[in-house]
């Protein structure tokens, strides 16, 4: 088993995390803050959108189940990464559509807003790839859907069509028991 670690953005890490937590091979998906200026950032402080912070999840996953590649087509296939700064009625830089590549990644990277390009002529990805420090979110953030979420308005109207994409398109890249 070798783990590795990928960590992308798009839009409420709520959502990311839902979907990432369904995927073979993930064992563990962290909410988080990642590409902005501001040491050790707080929920509060990345909503207001001036610290330059993207909501991410830090994905760790075995890559004799799943590569990089097919992760990170996951991730681009089950969020718009289309739109500029928002994901649906979430808007601000912290819900960007990014890549954040590990040491030795950023080829992958690059190769998914590709493949996502080709795929889908007349509907280019505004996909960045960055760098940056993560900074786990606070613990209230993390398995949300599982707790909390499953009875937040705003995560049942908006994840269950991010997780019946993922059911759809990627039926090959779910656990049994998702």
């Amino acid at each position: 088993m070798a783990q590795r670690q990928a960590i992308v953005a798009g839009g409420c890490f709520w959502c990311t995390e839902a979907v990432m937590k369904d995927v073979i091979g993930v064992s563990e998906v962290e909410s988080g803050y990642i590409g902005g200026d501001k040491p050790d950032p707080t929920y509060k402080e990345v909503c207001t959108g001036n610290t330059g912070h993207a909501e991410g999840v830090r994905v760790t996953f075995d890559d004799t189940q799943i590569t990089l590649a097919q992760l990170y087509d996951v991730f681009m296939g089950t969020h718009d990464p289309t739109q500029l700064n928002r994901q649906g009625n979430d808007v601000g830089t912290q819900y960007r559509s990014a890549i954040f590549p590990l040491e030795g990644q950023e080829d992958e990277a690059k190769a998914a807003i590709a493949r996502w390009d080709d795929d889908h002529p007349g509907q280019q990805a505004v996909t960045t790839i960055e760098s940056g420090e993560w900074y786990p979110a606070e613990d209230y953030h993390q398995e949300y859907w599982d707790g909390e979420g499953q009875r937040n308005p705003y995560c049942l109207a908006v994840i269950p069509p991010k997780l019946m994409k993922l059911r759809k398109s990627f039926q090959k890249y779910l656990k049994e028991e998702a």
